[in-house]
């Protein structure tokens, strides 16, 4: 009869089973977190600004890579943004691609931070005869929980790094690690 209390203390005091919604949570919250990712190359293949608008939260921060713009505040003018750089891109009857690769996410409550790295290809229209071209940076992106089902980036901020970063990551369990982009046309030279 005292091996059964000792059993049970034993069980309890083992974190997955002492509390499995905990853990079911934190993998169901890396799920949701990830979910943004996708959205992202959607809306890069599609150039389509409308698609970031369900990816920010309304009152979303912006800090672009660029030394000469200033910080953007409001999933709006977050929103014109890309408008203005896919509005650039159509004009060039290009198309681009993105992915990401997640190395680190903190997870604090309702809101979490995702660092990593991103990778971005350039396909000119093929009557230009310029060669596809890439370009790489590393990030970190704020996100908040705004329903049982959905987390929203609420700070967006990027610097760029050499693709080597983004090529070489290691995959991270539960975080996003994107795929693997086939390698450029024989012959093709990177800028």
């Amino acid at each position: 009869m005292k091996f059964l209390p000792l059993v049970l203390m034993c069980l309890l005091s083992l974190p997955s089973l002492a509390n499995p919604a905990k853990t079911h949570t934190k993998s169901t919250d890396d799920q949701l977190i990830n979910a943004n990712y996708p959205l992202f190359i959607s809306a890069f293949n599609q150039l389509s600004p409308e698609v970031t608008r369900e990816i920010y939260a309304d009152d979303a921060s912006y800090l672009s890579e660029s030394q000469s713009k200033e910080i953007y505040y409001g999933r709006d003018n977050i929103v014109a943004i890309y408008k203005k750089f896919f509005d650039k891109i159509r004009a060039k009857k290009a198309t681009i691609d993105v992915d990401f690769r997640i190395t680190k996410r903190k997870i604090i409550g309702n809101g979490a931070i995702d660092t990593g790295y991103y990778l971005v290809r350039f396909y000119p229209a093929q009557e230009t005869g310029e060669p596809v071209s890439e370009f790489a940076g590393k990030f970190a992106i704020g996100t908040e929980k705004v329903s049982s089902t959905q987390w929203k980036v609420s700070l967006d901020t990027n610097n760029r790094a050499e693709p080597s970063y983004y090529l070489n990551a290691k995959p991270v369990p539960n975080l996003y690690y994107g795929r693997q982009f086939p390698p450029l046309p024989a012959g093709k030279k990177l800028p």
